[in-house]
């Protein structure tokens, strides 16, 4: 699929899913499976009930995310931050109570629908220490040498020229800045029909890179110090009823896709 079709495909997903939150139906990953339970494997359980009690209910309901970047990424009070495809706001307004009033958090979207949320939760929860920016995360709408930290959650997975993203996350940030995100990382090989049908299950992920090339990328970009940390590990039989669905037999391709799939916490420095 060419870059452009992936793109239309991602913004017109995600504005469905951000309508779908705004009109009480609740959110999917990118629409690409039914309404997303509390044991679900991938979005259950990143924020605690501490991190979630201040925010509006339709910030935690467009958390399309498949980890918690603001809880790892060691926020200082003052910093900048930007948050790549902000989508609903959460981690956004996370990172601004954490930097505080002396910081300031911005985040980066693409699809009206979800700044649109977005700018709605910031109202709700009372933040004024946001400036949410429409754009795209492979040209942010910043001058060079901008924020401190780079935090995105699951999003870059959605890129289909991640090389860009990763340069011109470099540019933005400020010498000593870090890169802190949540992405969805390939270990091993899988087959290029499973490995379809598992990226879909994760969540319209256009290509997820391998552990290899993800440091590869970031390295290429000028990054140091790079760390990739599994946070959550996926198994066949996470994917069960979706792979059923597909017409895949997860029993067949457990042994080709356990343990390859994960979500992972990824660091970096701009020395």
């Amino acid at each position: 699929m060419a870059e452009q079709d992936i793109k239309a495909v991602v913004k017109d997903k995600y504005g469905k899913a951000a309508l779908r939150v705004t009109s009480g139906e609740g959110g999917a990953c990118c629409g690409s499976t039914p309404s997303r339970g509390e044991a679900d494997p991938i979005t259950s359980n990143l924020y605690g009930c501490s991190e979630t009690a201040e925010l509006p209910a339709e910030a935690v309901a467009a958390s399309l995310g498949c980890g918690n970047p603001t809880a790892l990424a060691d926020l200082r009070t003052g910093e900048t931050v930007l948050g790549l495809g902000s989508g609903g706001g959460i981690d956004v307004l996370l990172s601004a109570r954490r930097v505080g009033p002396t910081g300031k958090a911005y985040g980066l979207d693409m699809t009206d629908e979800m700044l649109a949320l977005a700018r709605d939760n910031q109202r709700k929860a009372g933040v004024t220490n946001v400036e949410f920016l429409k754009g795209e995360i492979e040209a942010v709408p910043l001058p060079n040498d901008t924020v401190d930290v780079i935090i995105s959650n699951c999003v870059i997975n959605l890129s289909a020229d991640k090389d860009r993203v990763f340069a011109e996350a470099f540019r933005v940030l400020k010498p000593g800045g870090r890169f802190a995100v949540s992405d969805v990382v390939v270990r091993g090989e899988v087959p290029a029909s499973i490995r379809r049908s598992i990226e879909l299950w994760i969540g319209c992920v256009a290509g997820a890179l391998s552990e290899d090339d993800y440091r590869a990328k970031l390295a290429k970009a000028g990054f140091t110090d790079i760390e990739i940390e599994p946070t959550r590990i996926y198994r066949a039989e996470d994917a069960r009823e979706f792979l059923a669905g597909a017409g895949l037999d997860a029993d067949a391709i457990a042994p080709q896709v356990n343990d390859r799939f994960m979500s992972a916490f990824v660091r970096a420095r701009k020395a």
